[in-house]
């Protein structure tokens, strides 16, 4: 493969508390572990969030997740882009971790942003809203699990915020009203993590409809497989330049990546 991936959804961790492997005794169970199954799948470069097992109670729960995040990219140079969390509950206190964390200078990416899991109903609202501006004003892409309809409103809200969806459906009605949806919104895109090119010939339709710079490799690793996933991609009927952007090119581009 002559393509260089990088894969714009995992979920790092440092310890069981927030390794999401389903079965982990096959053994994907230390750090070491997820790095080396990564690139043995072929991926180059990484970029997601620890996410948690339980909602956050505080805003020293949502750092602690920031710092594993930036503890494991630290442990593997050059290998994992930090996601930042944030969360609506304190949005001053996620605007001053999304100011800190640019000024050190690994952070390029805001999410997954996983409300059920992390504790907030929606991507909406007042609170939220002060959070998607300052993601903007830094020039930050988001990626927002589901809720398309949110996503859209966020998008229109703030059209100079690259608003990125996690995840694609999985029936023909809604891949085809999520094409929709990409085409008539400049600043929406799509990562192909969870369900992926789960429909035979998904992927080259949504070019088709939407355009190459509108998705990004992702795999949602280690829940999902990786390697299924690039190979998913991969089997579709795509030109070189489709290959290179959806498989890096778009993720360069959004995060502003050398």
């Amino acid at each position: 493969m002559d393509f260089e991936v990088i894969d714009c959804h995992v979920h790092p961790f440092l310890g069981p508390e927030t390794n999401y492997s389903y079965f982990p005794d096959t053994g994907i169970d230390t750090p070491d572990q997820f790095v080396a199954e990564t690139r043995r799948a072929g991926v180059a470069k990484c970029c997601g969030s620890v996410i948690p097992k339980t909602p956050c109670a505080s805003f020293a729960a949502v750092q602690a997740l920031n710092r594993e995040c930036l503890e494991f990219a630290a442990r593997y140079p050059g290998f994992l882009l930090p996601g930042v969390h944030v969360h609506p509950s304190w949005p001053e206190e996620s605007c001053q971790e999304l100011e800190e964390h640019c000024r050190r200078g690994p952070v390029r990416w805001v999410g997954e942003l996983v409300g059920y899991i992390t504790g907030h109903p929606s991507y909406l609202g007042d609170d939220f809203l002060k959070i998607y501006d300052l993601i903007q004003e830094l020039g930050l892409p988001v990626n927002i699990h589901g809720k398309w309809e949110e996503c859209e409103a966020v998008a229109t809200m703030f059209p100079k915020l690259n608003v990125v969806i996690a995840h694609p459906g999985t029936g023909r009605d809604d891949n085809l009203k999520l094409f929709a949806l990409l085409k008539r919104q400049p600043n929406l895109h799509l990562d192909l993590s969870g369900t992926g090119v789960f429909r035979w010939g998904m992927l080259r339709h949504g070019i088709d409809v939407a355009g190459k710079e509108k998705f990004l490799f992702g795999s949602d690793f280690p829940i999902c497989s990786v390697g299924m996933m690039l190979q998913g991609v991969l089997a579709e009927h795509l030109t070189d330049a489709e290959f290179e952007a959806v498989l890096s090119g778009n993720f360069k581009r959004l995060t502003g990546l050398a």
